[in-house]
């Protein structure tokens, strides 16, 4: 489960610490009352981590990394189809009148986009969270339906607290420098 570079897993906790907030806060929308300590809470502990994993990052920047000119270039490649599929399932979801679906859909895109990712920086945990993220938003309109609470609330609570789980893991790893 670990990174074969003590800098990628700082620096992946900075990455899913920092989208764990937004996740939590995309939550926020209109989420039943008890969730909303839940959320904050959720967002506070992502920003901490992410920040603890930019100052370690930055003490191990001339470290070794994943990152090279091929990978550098893949990741950016896989990042773009990330956001560009996201974009457009996002814009024809609002153009059919179906907006509170935006975040499952975005929700799948992230968990399938991190397969590559996971395969691209020989990092296993990324494997997981790639799965949890994309069962998140497969689980998120039943989950929703069934807790009569908005798709974003299930889905940002869901994505929210994967990407926080492996940002402290990731943390972790990096503290401990195996």
């Amino acid at each position: 489960m670990i990174a074969e570079h003590v800098r990628d897993a700082s620096a992946t906790a900075v990455v899913f610490g920092f989208f764990a907030s937004s996740w939590f806060g995309w939550a926020q929308e209109a989420p039943p009352r008890s969730w909303r300590p839940v959320l904050a809470v959720g967002s506070v502990l992502s920003l901490l981590t992410a920040v603890a994993g930019g100052v370690l990052t930055w003490h191990r920047w001339s470290d070794p990394t994943a990152f090279d000119a091929d990978t550098s270039r893949t990741f950016g490649l896989v990042v773009g189809i990330e956001f560009g599929v996201a974009a457009l399932g996002a814009g024809l979801l609002a153009l059919r009148g179906r907006r509170g679906l935006i975040p499952v859909w975005v929700a799948l895109v992230v968990g399938v986009h991190l397969f590559p990712v996971a395969a691209l920086l020989d990092y296993p945990l990324i494997h997981v969270v790639a799965a949890l993220v994309t069962a998140a938003a497969l689980a998120a309109v039943p989950v929703a339906r069934a807790r009569a609470v908005p798709v974003s609330a299930a889905v940002g609570i869901g994505a929210g607290g994967v990407l926080l789980a492996a940002a402290v893991s990731s943390l972790v790893i990096a503290l401990v420098g195996y």
